[in-house]
C-alpha cells in the first residue's frame, strides 16, 4: 500500500523533472484516484482511491511507475487546458450531447498530451493503462 507521503514524493519529483509548475494535494473525499482542477492549477489525489485503482489495473509495473502513469494522464489535462481554450461554460450549461462531446475531446487530449511526456520505458504501460481505464469506466473490467 502506498501512503500519502509516497505519492506526494513521486508527484513532486515528476513535476520537477518536467519543470512543471502545478500544485498538488491529498484530498480524502475525492471520488477518483487523481484529478486536475484547472481553476486552481492543482492535481489532487485520494490515496485510498489510488491504491484501489492500482488493484484494479494490474500490470507488470512497480507501484511507483503506476503512480507516474496516472500522473502523466493528469498532466495531460493541464496541457490540454493550457493549449486549448475550451469554453467551460459548455460543461455547465450545454446540452447533453455538447457536454459529452467536449468531455470526450478533453479526455482524448489529456491521454495524448500526457503520453508526450511519458518516458520511453513507460509508454507501452501507459497505453495499456489507457485501454484498461477505458474498459473500467465502461464497467467491462
Amino acid at each position: 500500500m502506498l501512503y500519502i507521503w509516497h505519492i506526494e514524493k513521486i508527484i513532486q519529483q515528476t513535476l520537477e523533472e518536467n519543470e512543471l509548475s502545478i500544485n498538488f494535494e491529498s484530498k480524502n473525499d475525492l471520488p477518483a484516484p487523481m484529478s486536475y482542477n484547472v481553476s486552481t492549477n492543482t492535481i489532487r489525489f485520494n490515496y485510498i482511491e489510488v491504491n484501489g485503482y492500482l488493484n484494479k489495473i494490474r500490470l507488470n509495473e512497480t507501484a511507483e511507475n503506476m503512480i507516474k502513469i496516472m500522473l502523466y494522464h493528469e498532466i495531460g489535462y493541464y496541457l490540454t487546458f493550457k493549449k486549448h481554450k475550451h469554453d467551460l461554460r459548455t460543461l455547465m450549461y450545454g446540452e447533453d450531447e455538447e457536454v459529452a462531446q467536449l468531455k470526450h475531446e478533453i479526455e482524448t487530449n489529456a491521454w495524448n498530451y500526457g503520453r508526450m511526456l511519458v518516458p520511453e520505458e513507460l509508454r507501452e504501460s501507459f497505453d495499456q493503462v489507457r485501454e484498461l481505464d477505458s474498459k473500467l469506466i465502461k464497467g467491462r473490467l
